[in-house]
């Protein structure tokens, strides 16, 4: 009896032992690959193409414009109706209606777009305004014609006041001006989107400080997806940084053939967005930078853009933070779970990969325990449902 009840106390205390808090002994190179991606909120940057980043009065305006269907040529349609702040900026769908020159894609998020170097999944524009612009015009989505909305604004005297207050001058005679000024108020909102701190964070910032006591609250699965994610599986040198993405485009092995169901042909990705960023006006190259362009960094990156025959399939690295919120994933949508998207780097045909220049990518041939940790790890970069989708204007920057 009394070596039973013995046994039953050591098997207690190990039980409790087992289920404690307990930290990793994370070495000193995975220590700074996790500091990396900190801290968050990151400072604010504010575009020097647009004058109307921070102003209080363009960021209201904006924010109602992001809401108002008479965007859209027939007044059905808002920014808001695909990104939708309830779900994650984004609409839940694998796609949306497709672009001219493009294959139906998923809708992003607009968590962090500030953050940004390039935009859509094709990098087709160098500026957040310039992308708030395109839905306004595209035939499929809002479907406006520059004189048609230009028109709008002056014959309706609440988007005509709210013009004049948001850039402080009267509304200009030149049409495209008018329609550049509407996106540049929706940007200047959009600019204020950050998302909000996570359980990573929290983590990142004990480890920093030396506090291991919280820093070993950070479950146990999350901290062994994480040494997997700076390490082994090199998840970290695409989606770098505090946002967790390198801002470029990469080919993960994700097929850029559009089903014939949806209208069929190749999604070229990369490729597709530098020809029309080529072509466009509506760069930070262009007539409408509110400041000097040359010295803007940014646009020292657009006019040295070159066409290369590996961005033929290549699309934009997302961020990952709030991902939970926002499947499904890729710029096809066809990954419905971040389990799907796991299985895939898991089991990467490594053949379909360009095969020139830096191979990054590899077959990650996962355990079990292992994707289940990676994805754990990963919903770390998430927040609960009512603080992710709490109004922005809580996050602003």
């Amino acid at each position: 009896m009394r070596r039973a009840a013995i046994g039953l106390l050591l098997a207690a205390a190990g039980a409790v032992a087992a289920a404690a808090p307990r930290l990793l002994d994370f070495s000193a190179d995975e220590r700074a690959a996790i500091q990396s991606h900190g801290p968050w909120p990151p400072p604010p940057v504010r575009d020097p193409a647009n004058a109307l980043e921070g102003r209080p009065e363009a960021v209201a305006f904006g924010r109602r414009l992001f809401h108002d269907r008479r965007l859209s040529a027939d007044g059905r349609v808002a920014c808001a109706s695909c990104h939708v702040p309830a779900t994650g900026f984004s609409d839940r769908r694998p796609t949306a209606r497709a672009r001219q020159g493009e294959g139906p894609r998923n809708t992003p998020t607009l968590w962090d777009v500030a953050q940004q170097r390039w935009f859509g999944w094709g990098g087709a524009t160098d500026s957040l305004w310039a992308a708030s612009m395109v839905p306004l015009l595209a035939t499929g989505e809002m479907a406006h014609t520059v004189p048609a909305l230009a028109a709008r604004v002056r014959a309706a005297p609440d988007l005509a006041a709210g013009w004049r207050r948001a850039h402080g001058r009267e509304i200009p005679a030149d049409d495209e001006a008018v329609v550049v000024g509407l996106a540049k108020a929706l940007a200047a909102w959009q600019a204020t989107l950050v998302s909000p701190r996570t359980a990573f964070d929290d983590f990142r910032d004990a480890l920093a400080r030396g506090d291991t006591q919280a820093a070993a609250q950070y479950p146990l699965a999350a901290q062994r997806g994480l040494r997997l994610f700076v390490g082994e599986a090199r998840c970290s040198v695409c989606h770098s940084g505090p946002r967790f993405s390198n801002g470029e485009f990469g080919d993960v092995g994700v097929p850029f053939f559009v089903p014939a169901a949806q209208g069929g042909g190749v999604d070229s990705g990369r490729h597709a967005g530098l020809l029309a960023l080529q072509r466009s006006r509506l760069t930070r190259l262009g007539p409408h930078h509110d400041g000097d362009a040359a010295a803007d960094p940014r646009a020292l990156l657009t006019r040295q853009l070159t066409m290369e025959p590996r961005h033929f399939g290549e699309f934009r690295v997302p961020g990952l933070r709030q991902l939970v919120h926002t499947a499904p994933y890729w710029h096809d949508g066809s990954a419905a779970t971040l389990g799907a998207v796991v299985r895939h780097y898991s089991l990467l045909d490594e053949d379909r990969l360009h095969a020139d220049g830096e191979r990054i990518l590899r077959r990650l041939n996962l355990s079990p325990r292992q994707a289940a940790d990676l994805e754990a790890f990963l919903r770390t970069l998430s927040t609960p449902a009512q603080r992710a989708m709490a109004s922005p204007s809580t996050h602003t920057r």
